[in-house]
């Protein structure tokens, strides 16, 4: 009898790094101990009321489809918002889409055929990769460096890894998982290669409020490459609604952005009701994000403040999102994470974080490095910062 088998596709397709430990931290939860969350960047700040009253309090007989390309109230209404970070877009170069995953797979899907090449700084977002296998695009990495706080690669990095297959770059500006925040001189750098190789510039800024040092800088905002920039953007952590799975693609390429439409049009309409989420956010006031920012930026700085403080331990400053990447005194990051929710408990309590192999390219790389999220109080951080350092040093494979 023969069996059914799996497409390639489906077999390439990477499991999340992020998540691949949660059945580990549910086994240690059912054991009764305390796991604290720095793997995964779920916001703990509260979704504002207004925006869920807006869903709440929504009136209409019928749920019907919005615009392939969202309601034109919400498209209308975002071009005020970015307009209010220096971003001057029209409506018609907006396309709302099922969270910034859509406009990240929609993207690659309208600009590459299979077997181009995309090339990303590493690390980077796990999932561009799952996105590459759904495209049948090639993810070419460059490396970035803990020791210069990963930094944009120079450009003749770049230079090596342009092909006749490459068709665009995306960088994360701030970035997940590194928080580094790109500055206005690297974005030129950037505008210079693409501009010079005819690639697109995909610029994902799902966390261009949480900038602690320096101002955020838009790739939309580069002089003489509209054609070439590709906006990926969402409301999830902006708002902390990455429950509502809306996002958007922007671009002044109208041949881009047609193309991208017809995706849209196949998967008919993104989210009525986070589309009513999304829009009544950008009555928030314009100091919102003030208190949010201030918060956060606390913990940052309390979660590299201890990290630094610990033996062997390195944690660069991030810029912006709430991501660090800290390197560790141990052999491998993959068992050491697995090690810390199977045998290790401090105070009955342990902590649970991503091991960074899962944002390279080339699997041998971070493997002494883990990714932490700073979405915890102030408190916890503390807590779980406590059970890392007791941990560093019962770790039977540190070096």
């Amino acid at each position: 009898m023969t069996h059914l088998t799996i497409s390639r596709r489906g077999e390439e397709m990477p499991a999340s790094p992020i998540r691949k430990l949660v059945p580990f931290a549910e086994a240690a939860k059912k054991k009764g101990v305390k796991v604290y969350h720095l793997n995964i960047g779920q916001p703990d700040i509260e979704t504002p009321k207004m925006v869920l009253d807006a869903v709440r309090h929504s009136d209409f007989k019928i749920l019907e489809y919005s615009h392939s390309a969202g309601n034109e109230s919400y498209r209308k209404k975002l071009v005020s918002y970015y307009k209010k970070v220096g971003v001057d877009v029209s409506y018609e170069d907006i396309l709302i889409t099922t969270g910034g995953s859509e406009a990240i797979l929609f993207g690659m899907m309208a600009c590459c055929d299979e077997g181009d090449e995309i090339i990303i700084p590493e690390p980077f977002y796990a999932n561009y990769n799952g996105f590459a296998v759904e495209a049948g695009v090639k993810v070419v990495p460059i490396t970035s460096y803990i020791e210069n706080g990963f930094a944009l690669p120079p450009i003749e990095e770049f230079e090596k890894a342009i092909t006749p297959r490459t068709r665009a770059i995306i960088i994360c500006n701030p970035n997940n998982p590194t928080g580094y925040l790109y500055s206005k001189q690297e974005l030129e750098t950037l505008k210079e290669i693409v501009s010079k190789h005819n690639l697109f510039l995909f610029s994902d800024e799902a966390y261009r409020e949480f900038c602690y040092e320096g101002e955020h800088f838009s790739a939309m905002s580069l002089q003489g490459v509209e054609e070439n920039v590709v906006l990926m953007d969402t409301i999830s952590k902006r708002y902390s609604a990455c429950g509502g799975r809306i996002g958007a693609l922007v671009t002044k390429n109208k041949a881009l952005y047609s193309t991208v439409l017809k995706f849209g049009q196949a998967r008919l309409s993104p989210p009525s009701f986070a589309q009513i989420a999304g829009e009544a956010a950008i009555d928030l006031p314009d100091n919102y994000f003030d208190e949010t920012k201030a918060e956060y930026k606390k913990r940052r700085d309390l979660l590299v403040r201890r990290l630094n403080e610990m033996p062997g331990v390195h944690c660069p400053n991030p810029g912006g999102a709430f991501y660090a990447i800290a390197k560790l005194p141990i052999d491998d990051s993959d068992k050491f994470c697995q090690w810390l929710l199977e045998e290790f408990q401090y105070n009955n309590q342990t902590v649970m974080l991503a091991p960074a192999t899962g944002f390279y390219g080339d699997p041998q790389l971070g493997r002494q490095e883990v990714r932490l999220a700073y979405v915890l109080n102030l408190n916890d951080i503390n807590s779980s910062m406590d059970c890392l350092a007791q941990a560093l040093q019962n770790y039977p494979g540190k070096v």
